[in-house]
């Protein structure tokens, strides 16, 4: 750090690592899984960089260290404010109101008065690390109110917020009482990234209509206070990636490749396996996926003793409602369907619901025929991007939903509507019995996109473009 502060401050609801007191009091911490990490550490290595965020236990009070040459600086948060903030309006408002109402979204005032407080706090944490015209990268929805927050704080730093999920149309995020708080708060950026075009329209609509602040194309000029000089922000797509090489290696190995092939026999040497990755969320269509799977075999459009479907569900959120309910729904309809197609020594669907290291991960890439990836709305979805990864024999089929970020980009995948399962089982049928010449002729074009346009060229082309923009602000 330089003697008045960082370079480059990443705020993000979560640290790169989980934390934990020993017996003894200290803390202990250890690096934690993630995309985001994985983008952005090469970048904070470099440019000496710091990263503010909550360390995942409640009441932890930790002063700033360093890992891995970042530093890093946790905020405390309550158990209250957990409930509040994180569970509560973060992921029972916001997060089911972007995904659009899939489930409904709980306006609570209280929730709305501790996301601010603790969006506040990050501003402060962030603003206190920031060296002068610094660089300060916000990330997701949690942390919507922290760049107004900033800018009130240190209007001479250059303000970045990458929204990692949907940003929802107009008529739905309306519904949100703050609507309006939300909009400004997001403003406090001179660039505002999102996976998709379509999200960027989405919230460049929501400024017109709820402010009266005047936009060209990606540009909304936002007037200074009190005769201050106004600004220009930027709202545009800059689709998040993954270290796609890393992973290609990776399942280049013979011990991953080994590993594949042990999978395939442990399943019984099927015909046909199939793959569901997902966090277990009710944005993920694994129902959906389920029912169509479950149908196809009924029809008798795939053999039950010779097809086998694989669906690795992650926990998540399992103190939130919604998330109990669908976990009870997915695993009473795969025991439905395993009752009724599976034989001894064979189950039509192995679910499994625990996470895996990425090793395992690329070997269940490297077995599956189909990879089945339905999700209902998402962001970007980066599962689909792994398969892809992880595909160097340019072999297997992507079923992807047209409503992830990855459907915009991943042409060569078979392109579905979860909600048709009709048209979705005719995707599957059709996968299950696709010419090998085609499968390379669509998986070479997928991998072309995939490992081009890799993690580390996503954030460098953010920065970049954040970066080109005045660090001032100015007369317009």
């Amino acid at each position: 750090m330089g003697k008045d502060g960082y370079s480059l401050v990443v705020v993000a609801n979560r640290l790169p690592v989980d934390m934990s007191v020993g017996e003894d009091g200290t803390v202990e911490w250890r690096r934690s899984p993630g995309g985001l990490v994985t983008a952005l550490e090469p970048v904070m290595q470099e440019s000496d960089g710091a990263w503010v965020g909550w360390s995942g236990a409640p009441d932890l009070v930790a002063e700033p260290f360093d890992a891995d040459d970042i530093r890093l600086v946790p905020v405390t948060l309550s158990e209250t404010e957990i409930a509040r903030y994180y569970e509560g309006f973060s992921n029972d408002t916001l997060w089911p109101l972007y995904h659009d109402v899939i489930a409904p979204p709980a306006f609570h005032r209280q929730w709305w008065d501790t996301y601010r407080r603790v969006n506040q706090r990050f501003a402060e944490a962030a603003a206190a690390q920031a060296a002068e015209g610094a660089i300060v990268w916000v990330q997701d929805y949690q942390l919507q109110l922290v760049p107004k927050m900033l800018r009130d704080l240190r209007p001479d730093l250059r303000i970045g917020f990458f929204n990692h999920i949907p940003f929802p149309p107009l008529e739905i995020f309306q519904q949100l009482p703050w609507r309006k708080q939300v909009i400004e708060g997001l403003l406090g950026a001179d660039l505002i990234g999102f996976q998709r075009g379509g999200d960027a329209s989405n919230f460049i609509r929501a400024v017109r209509r709820l402010t009266d602040l005047t936009t060209r194309g990606q540009i909304i000029t936002v007037e200074g206070d009190d005769g201050k000089p106004g600004r220009h922000v930027r709202a545009a797509p800059f689709p998040i990636s993954i270290d796609s090489k890393k992973f290609d290696a990776l399942a280049r190995t013979p011990e991953i490749q080994a590993r594949a092939r042990e999978i395939r026999a442990d399943l019984g040497d099927p015909d046909i396996m199939m793959l569901g990755v997902d966090r277990l969320d009710y944005t993920k269509g694994i129902r959906h996926r389920i029912k169509a799977y479950g149908e196809l075999l009924q029809d008798g459009r795939l053999d039950a003793a010779r097809s086998t479907l694989v669906q690795v569900a992650s926990p998540s959120r399992e103190n939130v409602g919604a998330y109990q309910e669908l976990r009870e729904h997915v695993e009473g309809l795969v025991g439905r369907i395993n009752g009724e197609y599976g034989e001894i020594g064979h189950s039509a669907i192995h679910y499994l619901h625990h996470s895996y290291p990425p090793e395992e991960m690329a070997a269940l890439y490297l077995a599956a025929d189909v990879m089945l990836v339905t999700s209902l709305r998402d962001g970007m979805n980066l599962v689909a991007k792994e398969y892809v990864a992880a595909r160097s024999d340019d072999a297997g089929v992507l079923v992807l939903s047209e409503f992830t970020g990855a459907a915009d980009e991943l042409v060569g995948a078979v392109l579905v509507n979860p909600h048709d399962i009709d048209g979705t089982k005719d995707a599957i049928a059709r996968a299950a019995v696709m010419d090998p010449r085609e499968q390379r002729k669509r998986m070479r074009r997928l991998r072309r996109r995939v490992l081009t346009d890799d993690v580390a060229k996503w954030s460098a082309s953010f920065l970049g473009v954040l970066s080109a923009m005045p660090s001032r602000t100015h007369h317009v």
